[in-house]
Order: C-alpha cells, then sequence, then structure tokens
C-alpha cells in the first residue's frame, strides 16, 4: 500500500485529469469535475480553495463558481476550521448516495408533471400517448432507483464490514 508522502504526484495529477474528463464526459461541467476529484483523492477529503486553485493550477474565481455547483447539488460542503477564517470544502458522507435519493425524487415531480400535461394534452392524443410513454419510463426508473438504493445500503453494509475486517 502506498502511503500519502509516498504518493506520485504527477501520477495522482494525471488521475485527477483523467477521471475529472470521464466525468466531464458524462455531463459534470469541466471545472466541477476536476475539483470533485480533487477532494475525492485527498485523504483528508477537504481543501481550502487556494489548495485547490494550486493543484489544479486554476483561478481562484473558477474554484469559487465550480464550489457554487459542487454545493448547489450538495455532493461538497463548505466549512470553517475552529481558529481559522479560511474556508474548507469538504467531500458530504455519503455524497453519491444522497445525491442518487435527491434525482429520485425530482423523478416524482417529473411524473406529476406529465400527469397535469397528458391531462391538459387528452390521454388519446398523440401528444398525450408520448407523454403517458414519457411518464411510463420515468416511473419505472423511480422503482428501478428505489430498489437499487435498497440494494446498495445493503450491499455497503456488507463491503465496510468485509473492507475494515
Amino acid at each position: 500500500m502506498t502511503s500519502a508522502t509516498e504518493r506520485d504526484a504527477e501520477a495522482v495529477s494525471q488521475f485527477v485529469e483523467r477521471f475529472g474528463g470521464i466525468l466531464a464526459d458524462a455531463g459534470v461541467p469541466r471545472m466541477p469535475a476536476r475539483i470533485l476529484v480533487a477532494l475525492l483523492t485527498t485523504d483528508a477529503g477537504k481543501l481550502t480553495a487556494a489548495e485547490i486553485a494550486e493543484r489544479l493550477q486554476i483561478s481562484p474565481a473558477a474554484v469559487s463558481g465550480a464550489m457554487r455547483y459542487l454545493s448547489t447539488l450538495q455532493i461538497v460542503s463548505r466549512e470553517r476550521e475552529p481558529g481559522s477564517r479560511r474556508d474548507v470544502f469538504r467531500m458530504r458522507d455519503n455524497a453519491w448516495y444522497q445525491s442518487t435519493i435527491r434525482r429520485d425524487q425530482m423523478l416524482v415531480v417529473i411524473d406529476e408533471v406529465l400527469t397535469e400535461g397528458i391531462e391538459t394534452l387528452g390521454p388519446d392524443s398523440e401528444a398525450g400517448k408520448r407523454l403517458d410513454e414519457t411518464r411510463e419510463f420515468f416511473r419505472f426508473m423511480h422503482h428501478e432507483i428505489l430498489a437499487m438504493i435498497d440494494r446498495w445500503r445493503v450491499h455497503r453494509e456488507k463491503w465496510l464490514a468485509e473492507r475494515d475486517a
């Protein structure tokens, strides 16, 4: 196992760029993706804005904008270290799980709006039928996400027990 002091800084930087690029290709804006991976690759799971700017060779303004985005998604939190005036950005515990839960909650809202649209357009109209199929897809996704979240909880408990044994 490699300790933090033995890590190859260039290899870590290349990993951050590679994984950040993959997240960007998946739809996460580029700068927030890079910052997210930078936070993931720290043992402490937290960095100041200055540390992020230095690691990624970006401007403080770029850090600020990206952190606003990540904070809105509730993937990172802004904290203040006791006795310091500097903000520290930290990965939230179970961030991916919480993000998935929020997306699932959005599916409920989508269902409600699509139901209104079907009623407005008429369920027998071609547009109403398209909306109905769209609603059914999102209902299916909602059901699958809930089942997946349940399976994740079981899997995570088992995985943590094995990892920490």
